[in-house]
C-alpha cells in the first residue's frame, strides 16, 4: 500500500510532479514547470506536501516540464536527495540555467511585479551560482542499477529498491521502478516504445508490476495520423524539396532538447542519401550545446548508431545572422526553439517574418498544445489569416504551412501495450488532457478485466493497495 498525490501533471501536460508516501518514506517523481504558465504560477503545488516527509526526488528526464522546479523544491526541503541518470544530470546543467533565465525575464517584465508579492523568502529566484551548486548535489545511477531509498521516517523492515529503465524518449530519459514489501510501482515518465532516428525504443522492466503511473500525451490522437519515422521522413523530404527547389527557406520550430537532435539527424541523413536538396542548416543556442552532450554519451546509452555524431552534420549558427532577411537570400533550413513557438523565442520571432514569404515554409514536427502560438501557426494554411498574438489583429499567411509528427512519445496503442506487458492491478493516468486520459483509460478497461484505473487530479490523494 502507498499514498499517491499529484502536485502537477494531473489532467494536464506540464509541471509534472507526483508525491508517493511508501511506509513513511516520501518520494517525489519529477519536479517540472508548466511551459504554458509564467512566473511562479508555473510551479507545482508544493504546499500540498508541506506537512509530509520529503526524502527523495527522482527525475525521469531533463525536459522543462519534468525538471525545472527543482530549485524551488530544494528551497522548501533542503535535505531532499536528488537522483537521476548520468545523462539527465549532464543535461540539467544546461536546462536548469536556461529555465531560471526565462523565469527571471518573465518576472522582471511583469508591469505589476512586486518582489514582496512574487518572491517570498520561501520562493526566491535562484542565481546561476546556486544552480551550479544544486547540480553538483544530484546523484546519478546507470540504467538498471538498483539503489535503496530509506527515508527518515521509514517504518518497514527493508528499504525501497529503485532502478531506472531506458524510456526511449530523449537522451537519459527513464522509467522508474520502485520495489517494496513484495510490491512494484513503475512510473513511465515520458516514454516511446518504437525507435526514433537517434534514440532506440524503451526497455521496460522484466516481469509484472502492481501499479503503473502512465503518461497519456497522445491518448486523444488518432494513430492513423501518426506515420512511422521512416514514412514521415519520406513525406518530409518530398515537401521540403518542393520549397528548396524554388529558392524558398524552411523554418522548423523545435525543442532544444530531443527534437533538435532527432530532426537534425534526420535532415542530415536525407542530404547524405541524396534524398534532400543540399542546403545550409542553421541551429544554435542551447540546442547546439545539448547536441554535444548527445555526442559525448553516444556509447553509454542505447542509440541506433553510436558511430554517428551530430557535430558531423554541417551547421551554421542562426544567432550569427543579424538580419532575418539573410535567411531568404538563398535556400536554407532553420531549426529554432521553442518547439511550441512561445512568444519571445527564436522560432516565434522568425515565424512573424516567415509568413510574409510566398516561396518559403514553416514545418511543425511535433506536438502543439492548443493554447500556444505554435498551434495557431500549425493549423493555418496559405492564404488564410491568423492572429500571431492571441489578442492581436489577424495577418495573412503567405508561406506554406506543413505539419509532421516526428513524435518522441508513445502512440496510444503503445500505452495500452505497456499495460498488457506489465500486467498491473492498478493504473494511474497522468500527463494528458481529459480526452487523452479518457481514451487510454477506456481502452485499458476494455482489454484488461480486473484492472483498476485512476485519473490523477492535482491535490486529490489516492491510497493504492
Amino acid at each position: 500500500m502507498f499514498r499517491f498525490l499529484s502536485l502537477g501533471g494531473g489532467g494536464e501536460i506540464g509541471a509534472n510532479c507526483y508525491y508517493l508516501n511508501i511506509s513513511g518514506t516520501g518520494i517525489i517523481l519529477d519536479c517540472g514547470m508548466h511551459p504554458q504558465k509564467t512566473g511562479l504560477e508555473a510551479l507545482p503545488k508544493f504546499d500540498l506536501i508541506k506537512d509530509e516527509p520529503i526524502d527523495y526526488v527522482l527525475i525521469s528526464h531533463a525536459h522543462q516540464d519534468h525538471l525545472s522546479s527543482l530549485p524551488f523544491l530544494v528551497q522548501k526541503f533542503p535535505y531532499v536527495k536528488i537522483i537521476s541518470t548520468p545523462q539527465t544530470r549532464a543535461l540539467a546543467e544546461l536546462t536548469l540555467h536556461d529555465s531560471i533565465s526565462i523565469l527571471k525575464e518573465q518576472l522582471n517584465e511583469n508591469d505589476n511585479f512586486k518582489p514582496e508579492a512574487y518572491q517570498p523568502p520561501a520562493e526566491k529566484i535562484y542565481s546561476h551560482e546556486e544552480i551550479d551548486l544544486l547540480i553538483q548535489s544530484i546523484e546519478y545511477r546507470a540504467y538498471k542499477e538498483e539503489f535503496s531509498l530509506e527515508g527518515y521516517n521509514y517504518n518497514s523492515n527493508s528499504p525501497v529498491k529503485a532502478s531506472f529503465h531506458d524510456a526511449g524518449h530523449i537522451l537519459g530519459s527513464a522509467g522508474i521502478l520502485l520495489e517494496f514489501e513484495g510490491e512494484k510501482i513503475f512510473y513511465s515518465g515520458d516514454i516511446k516504445l518504437d525507435r526514433q532516428l537517434v534514440m532506440n525504443g524503451a526497455q521496460l522492466p522484466s516481469g509484472k508490476v502492481d501499479t503503473i503511473i502512465l503518461e497519456t500525451t497522445y491518448g486523444s490522437t488518432d494513430s492513423a495520423t501518426l506515420f512511422s519515422w521512416e514514412q514521415e521522413t519520406e513525406r518530409f523530404a518530398l515537401e521540403a524539396n518542393k520549397i528548396l527547389n524554388v529558392g524558398g527557406s524552411i523554418l522548423i520550430p523545435v525543442f532544444s532538447l530531443g527534437k533538435t537532435q532527432e530532426v537534425l539527424a534526420t535532415i542530415w541523413k536525407l542530404m547524405l542519401g541524396g534524398k534532400l536538396t543540399q542546403t545550409d542548416i542553421y541551429t544554435g543556442g542551447i540546442g547546439k550545446k545539448i547536441s554535444r552532450v548527445y555526442d559525448y554519451n553516444r556509447y553509454a546509452v542505447n542509440v541506433q548508431n553510436p558511430e554517428f555524431e551530430l557535430k558531423s552534420a554541417l551547421q551554421k549558427n542562426l544567432y550569427d545572422v543579424e538580419n532575418s532577411e539573410n535567411f531568404f537570400k538563398s535556400p536554407c533550413i532553420v531549426l529554432a526553439s521553442s518547439g511550441m513557438m512561445l512568444e519571445k523565442t527564436a522560432s516565434f520571432k522568425l515565424a512573424k517574418r516567415w509568413i510574409e514569404q510566398e516561396n518559403s515554409a514553416i514545418f511543425s514536427v511535433g506536438f502543439m498544445e492548443k493554447s500556444t502560438p505554435g498551434y495557431r501557426f500549425a493549423h493555418a494554411v496559405k492564404g488564410s489569416k491568423i492572429r500571431i498574438y492571441e489578442s492581436g489583429k489577424e495577418v495573412e499567411v503567405n508561406c506554406t504551412i506543413k505539419n509532421f509528427r516526428f513524435t518522441s512519445h508513445a502512440k496510444r496503442e503503445s500505452l495500452v501495450e505497456i499495460v498488457k506487458r506489465l500486467k498491473p492491478q492498478n493504473v494511474i493516468l497522468v500527463h494528458g488532457d481529459a480526452s487523452s486520459i479518457n481514451w487510454v483509460g477506456a481502452s485499458i478497461l476494455k482489454n484488461n478485466r480486473g484492472i483498476k484505473v485512476f485519473s490523477a487530479e492535482i491535490g486529490k490523494e489516492m491510497v493504492i493497495s
